[in-house]
C-alpha cells in the first residue's frame, strides 16, 4: 500500500504520534465492545428476555459478522484507500451503534450488533494499514504495531469496568451509545492527520470467496449454539455439513486464485499458524471466562455492575502491565520457551475455577492469572506473525491475524458458554409448583430464572434460585475443565510449531 503522497513520509514527529492516538479509538472501541455487553447480559435479559440461544447471538452477532468480512474490508481499503473506508465505518458504527441503542426487543439487538460488525470490519485493517503508511522508519514502525497491539488488550480489560461504571448509573442501552464521544474525533480530525492510501489492489472485489467465507463460519457457528440450547438433532448435522463443504470449496478456490481473498499459503509456516492458533484461543479463553463470570457476580452474588466491575480491577491491572513489561523480555526469552509459560498461567486460571469453587476470591485471581496469560500473549504473538511473513505479505498476514482474534472471540461465547448453557440447561431441576411458561422461561438461562424468581414467594424463590445457582456453578465447572484441557492443547501446540528456527526474520 502506498501513499498519495510524500508528504505523509516526512509528516512532524508530532503529528505522526497525534495520528496514531486518533487510530488508536476505533481499535479501543472494536476490543471494548468484545466485552463490555457481557456485563450488560443481565438487564438486557430483563429488559428483552432473550433464549439462551438469543442471548449467545447476542454477543456473537457482532464478532461473527466481523471475523467473516475483516479480509475482504481488507481488500476492499487495499481498492479504494484505508483512510475513506475508516471514515465511512466509524460513520457507519457510530450510526449503527445510536440506532441498535433503542432495540425493543432481542431479534432487533442481534440485527444491530450484526450491522456494528459490518462496520467494525472496516476498521480494523484500516488502523493497521494507515499505521505502515504513516510510519515508514522501521524502529518508529515496530512501536506503533506493538502500541496497536497493546491496545487490542487494554480494550478487552476494561470492558468490564467500563459497562460496570455505565450499568450503573445508566440503562442497559449507554454501553451502545458509547460508540458516538469515541468516533467523533475520528470524523473531524481524521482527514487532517491521516494520509490517503491509492488504490493498489489489482482486480475486482472477489465476492463468490467472501459469501463462502461468511456462510462457512456462520454455519459452525450455528450448529454449536444450537447443539449447546438444544442438544443434537438434525439441525445440528445440517449446519456441520454445509460449514466443512462450503468451508472445503472457499480454501480450494483460495489455492486456486492468482490473487486470493485470504492468503493460506501462510499457514505453511509453523511459526505463522501457531502464533495465530494461539492468539485465537488466548481469545476465547478471556471472552468464555467473562460471559460466564460476570453473570455468576451479578445474579448468584448479588453484585451491583460497578462492583462486579471491580472485583475485576486486577486482572485489568495486569492484563495492561503485562502487556507493557513483556516488550523487553520478548526480546530475551525464546518464544518457544516464553508462550507457553504465559500460557501455563491461562491453565491455572481455569484449574483454579475447576478445583474451587466459583467464589469471588476464585474469581478475582484466576482472572487475574488468566489476564497475565493473554494480556502478554495478545502483544508477543503479533510480533511472531510479522516476524514469520516476508514483508511484502504483512498486509495479508495482519488481516488473518485480526481475523483470527475475532474469530476467538466468537468461539469463546460459542465453546466455552456453550458448555456452561448446555451443563445448566441438561442439569437444571426447577420445583414443580412453577407453571410450564415459568419452566421453559427459567430453563433458558440464569438470568430467566431470576426472573421468574421475582414472580413467587420469597420462599419459593429461594428454592428456584437455588437450583438454578447449583445448575450454573457446575456448568462454569464443566467449562472451567473443558478450558484447562484445552490450554494444554495450546501450550503442546506452541511447544511445537514456536521454535527460534521458524521464526527468524
Amino acid at each position: 500500500m502506498s501513499v498519495t503522497s510524500d508528504d505523509s513520509k516526512h509528516q512532524p514527529h508530532a503529528k505522526r504520534w497525534l495520528a496514531l492516538t486518533i487510530l488508536m479509538l476505533p481499535v479501543l472501541l472494536v476490543t471494548v465492545d468484545n466485552t463490555v455487553l457481557s456485563f450488560a447480559l443481565p438487564k438486557i435479559a430483563e429488559a428483552l428476555h432473550p433464549s439462551a440461544s438469543q442471548q449467545l447471538w447476542i454477543i456473537d452477532a457482532y464478532s461473527l459478522v466481523l471475523a467473516g468480512l475483516l479480509i475482504s474490508m481488507g481488500s476492499l481499503g487495499d481498492r479504494k484507500g484505508h483512510r475513506k473506508l475508516l471514515l465511512i465505518g466509524s460513520l457507519g458504527f457510530t450510526a449503527a451503534s445510536f440506532i441498535t441503542a433503542y432495540s425493543s426487543n432481542a431479534t432487533q439487538l442481534i440485527a444491530g450488533r450484526a450491522f456494528m460488525g459490518g462496520f467494525g470490519a472496516m476498521l480494523m485493517p484500516s488502523t493497521l494499514a494507515l499505521i505502515r503508511s504513516i510510519f515508514v522508519d522501521r524502529e518508529e514502525r515496530r512501536l506503533a504495531v506493538a502500541i496497536w497491539a497493546t491496545t487490542l488488550t487494554v480494550g478487552s480489560a476494561i470492558g468490564p469496568l467500563i459497562g460496570g461504571i455505565l450499568l450503573e448509573f445508566f440503562k442497559w442501552s449507554s454501553i451502545f451509545l458509547l460508540a458516538v464521544p469515541v468516533l467523533i474525533p475520528i470524523l473531524i480530525l481524521g482527514p487532517v492527520l491521516l494520509p490517503e492510501s491509492e488504490p493498489d489492489a489489482p482486480g475486482p472485489m472477489d465476492f463468490i470467496s467472501i459469501l463462502q467465507s461468511v456462510i462457512a463460519l456462520g454455519a459452525l457457528v450455528y450448529c454449536i449454539k444450537h447443539l449447546a440450547s438444544d442438544g443434537p438433532d438434525t439441525l445440528v448435522l445440517a449446519g456441520l455439513g454445509i460449514a466443512i463443504i462450503i468451508g472445503r470449496q472457499f480454501v480450494r478456490r483460495q489455492m486456486s486464485l492468482p490473487i486470493p481473498l485470504m492468503d493460506l499459503t501462510l499457514f505453511r509456516n509453523k511459526a505463522f499458524s501457531g502464533a495465530v492458533t494461539i492468539n485465537l484461543m488466548s481469545l476465547a479463553f478471556l471472552i468464555g471466562f467473562v460471559f460466564s463470570s460476570t453473570q455468576y457476580l451479578q445474579i448468584v452474588l448479588s453484585m451491583s455492575p460497578l462492583n462486579a466491575s471491580l472485583a475485576l480491577i486486577p486482572g485489568q491491572i495486569m492484563a495492561i502491565a503485562i502487556s507493557i513489561l513483556i516488550v523487553p523480555v520478548a526480546q530475551r526469552v525464546s518464544i518457544s520457551i516464553l508462550i507457553p509459560t504465559l500460557l501455563s498461567f491461562t491453565a491455572a486460571a481455569f484449574l483454579l475455577v475447576a478445583s474451587l469453587d466459583s467464589s469471588l476470591i476464585v474469581l478475582i485471581v484466576a482472572f487475574a492469572l488468566l489476564n497475565i496469560g493473554v494480556g502478554a500473549i495478545t502483544t508477543v504473538s503479533n510480533d511472531v506473525i510479522l516476524s514469520a511473513t516476508p514483508p511484502n505479505r504483512a498486509g495479508a498476514a495482519s488481516a488473518i491475524s485480526e481475523t483470527g482474534y475475532e474469530v476467538g472471540v466468537v468461539l469463546g461465547t460459542t465453546v466455552l458458554g456453550g458448555v456452561v448453557t448446555a451443563y445448566y440447561r441438561g442439569t437444571l431441576q426447577l420445583p414443580d409448583f412453577l407453571t410450564p411458561l415459568q419452566i421453559r422461561l427459567g430453563s433458558e438461562t440464569l438470568a430467566g430464572a431470576y426472573s421468574v424468581s421475582t414472580t413467587v414467594a420469597e420462599d419459593q424463590a429461594n428454592q428456584v434460585m437455588h437450583s438454578a445457582v447449583r445448575a450454573f456453578e457446575g456448568g462454569i465447572t464443566s467449562m472451567a475443565w473443558v478450558a484447562f484441557i484445552l490450554a494444554l492443547l495450546a501450550i503442546l501446540i506452541a511447544r511445537h510449531t514456536l521454535t527460534p528456527q521458524t521464526t527468524s526474520p
